[in-house]
């Protein structure tokens, strides 16, 4: 494989307040071994991960008869598993792939807390910026899975927004990181940890630092990510907050450009499932990447895989379009595995090819 050729333009635009980072032209596709060299260069990257701590739970076993209690199947458990999730899992990913990672975020005094940060275990040296609120418990999603089909999910969550006295220490713990940081990512899964105060002050403090900030996303909380530099969104959610409904590329065109321009970020990053990746900047370039997933077993976690490798990527200098295939090429991998997963440096770099 002598080039990745996935980053070609959807339509060309003048190359007007093009980044420092990105002087090469941007038709010329770039090649496997520049990819690889950017792997190579993830274990520089010191990435704190913001966001809502999720333990995922899994259940694990076959389905051989309907219930004669109700028409459900009865699922023989052969197993269970517990997995980080949410910005956890942002968080695991990154130390997968080599880079050095860092998490804040809120657990309850709970059974399902405890085994959150036993989970996390030796990954963290101490708990620094995951911190207990008595009145909410831990965010946990169990899922029954038989013959690699999730039967049913299940919620344990509280969804109320952060006593000030708790964003005040998170916020407090991020800017005592913030010297020796290359990215901060915020997972934001609505469970109450990002809001629009705890936002306005981390994006103003990353500012102060010239440290990215990346934002996974929910819908009902765009307005809080003015000013982050780039922003990932799947088609569903770029089509809601936009206003624009549809999956071709010309919605999808203009959904990018008005999220962009309403939010004033650098980048929009737009996950659209089997049709890839589109991409659009502040000069007005905008990109497509076409899928790298042979199989698709389980879509859990990816959008986590693709903020994380993203971020690995901007730290290790790359543009924001190489970022960008890395990235698709990871959540590729990550979603011919069941379950939440992880990509290693190994595996990210064999895709790649060589050239």
């Amino acid at each position: 494989m002598g080039t990745v050729r996935e980053g070609y333009p959807m339509k060309k635009h003048a190359k007007a307040s093009m980044s420092v980072r990105d002087k090469r032209d941007r038709d010329t596709p770039v090649s496997a071994e520049t990819l690889r060299q950017c792997v190579q260069r993830f274990p520089q990257a010191s990435v704190l991960v913001v966001g809502d701590l999720i333990l995922d739970h899994y259940v694990m076993g076959k389905v051989s008869r309907i219930s004669p209690e109700a028409p459900v199947p009865v699922v023989h458990v052969e197993s269970e598993s517990l997995r980080l999730g949410g910005a956890a899992n942002v968080f695991n990913n990154i130390l997968a792939l080599g880079g050095k990672a860092d998490l804040c975020g809120v657990i309850g005094a709970d059974e399902s807390g405890r085994l959150l940060m036993k989970e996390l275990g030796a990954k963290r040296s101490g708990r620094g910026g995951v911190v207990i609120d008595h009145d909410r418990p831990t965010t946990r999603k169990s899922r029954v899975i038989a013959h690699h089909q999730q039967i049913v999910r299940y919620d344990v969550e509280g969804r109320q927004e952060l006593k000030a006295t708790l964003q005040r220490r998170i916020l407090h713990y991020v800017e005592s990181r913030l010297r020796e940081l290359t990215c901060v990512v915020v997972s934001d899964y609505a469970k109450g940890v990002i809001s629009a105060s705890l936002m306005s002050e981390l994006t103003r403090l990353a500012a102060l630092r010239k440290v990215p900030v990346i934002v996974d996303p929910k819908v009902e909380h765009f307005g809080y990510y003015k000013g982050v530099t780039v922003i990932t969104p799947n088609h569903l959610e770029a089509a809601q907050a936009s206003g624009v409904h549809g999956d071709d590329d010309q919605t999808i065109n203009e959904a990018g450009a008005m999220i962009r321009q309403r939010l004033g970020c650098q980048s929009v990053l737009i996950t659209r499932g089997e049709k890839g990746m589109s991409l659009y900047e502040a000069d007005g370039a905008s990109w497509h990447l076409p899928t790298q997933a042979r199989q698709v077993y389980d879509v859990t976690g990816a959008g986590d895989t693709v903020i994380g490798t993203l971020a690995l990527a901007l730290s290790a200098g790359a543009t924001m379009k190489d970022g960008a295939i890395l990235a698709n090429h990871a959540a590729g991998i990550v979603v011919g595995m069941v379950g939440t997963a992880t990509v290693s440096p190994e595996q990210l770099s064999e895709v790649l090819g060589h050239g």
